[in-house]
């Protein structure tokens, strides 16, 4: 999620057609205006509603357990975040995960902290058996979901992006997920449509405030509610936006208690052309899928 040097065996030249596509689902997000369910943790609540109305979508907080199934079924995309697994926001996931899946909503899962912490690392392994469009974290909580290792340091990742391409490979050949999508300093996702893509944008600052990454799942979603039959592209599309944004207003920001502002300006004005200029996305070599 912020930038970094080329990672070695996959093709180091920017795809313009990604850069496009990626421009031309940022208007069709603009111009539908998505609502997404957030349950999510809520120390990022207010950053994940904002960030969300920047980009031009909008946020609902509905995490009540009576309420989260039947709004799941209405809104354009959901998201759940198991960063507060309390007993209400946990039976509220499932419902809403469940009523999604039933109803064809799309609906990511960002598996906050899974691995380290038992209560979320067993409602994780339920929301993932429910197959959810786009799976989303750092990569100690994508291995530890995937069964690969025994996760982080609480939110903190201790892998890398790169430890996660295989076991993200897998999980897309077996459909566990319509796609991964693996935050570090150079983004991953894995899709069975996209292959591996990977997005060099960003910025360290996005690790200095709460929510940088949480939020990211927020926006994953509001693409998929677009893009809901390629989520490998809904994926790279929202990894994309929102890092570009960040690194535009990593230019102009002193540090952490400026750039959260800057970051929510940018994302607001960021256009196609900014896009189609500042994005670093690289798809992956045949090495990559072996």
């Amino acid at each position: 999620m912020h930038t970094a040097a080329p990672v070695p065996g996959h093709t180091g030249d920017p795809s313009p057609d990604w850069a496009d596509r990626t421009a031309a689902l940022l208007e069709g997000v603009r111009a539908r205006g998505p609502l997404v369910q957030c349950i999510t943790n809520t120390v990022v609540q207010n950053v994940t509603a904002n960030v969300l109305l920047a980009l031009g979508a909008s946020a609902a907080m509905v995490d009540v357990t009576t309420e989260a199934g039947p709004f799941a079924r209405v809104a354009d995309a959901l998201l759940v975040n198991t960063g507060t697994p309390h007993p209400e926001p946990r039976a509220a996931s499932l419902e809403a995960a469940s009523a999604a899946v039933d109803a064809g909503t799309p609906w990511v899962l960002d598996p906050v902290a899974v691995g380290s912490l038992p209560v979320r690392t067993a409602l994780a392994r339920d929301l993932l058996a429910l197959r959810p469009t786009v799976l989303r974290g750092n990569a100690s909580e994508v291995l530890a979901l995937l069964g690969a290792s025994d996760g982080g340091r609480g939110v903190d990742s201790t892998a890398g992006t790169e430890d996660a391409r295989e076991t993200a490979v897998r999980a897309s050949d077996r459909r566990l997920v319509g796609a991964v999508a693996v935050s570090g300093p150079v983004d991953l996702v894995v899709a069975p449509d996209s292959g591996v893509v990977r997005v060099a944008n960003g910025t360290e600052l996005l690790t200095r405030i709460t929510g940088g990454g949480c939020a990211l799942g927020a926006v994953v979603a509001a693409f998929t509610a677009v893009c809901p039959d390629d989520p490998g592209a809904a994926a790279v599309g929202a990894t994309a936006v929102h890092t570009i944004a960040a690194e535009l207003a990593a230019r102009d920001a002193g540090g952490p208690g400026t750039f959260q502002p800057l970051f929510l300006d940018r994302l607001a004005s960021l256009t196609p052309e900014d896009v189609v200029r500042e994005a670093r996305i690289t798809t992956g070599s045949t090495a990559d899928l072996a």
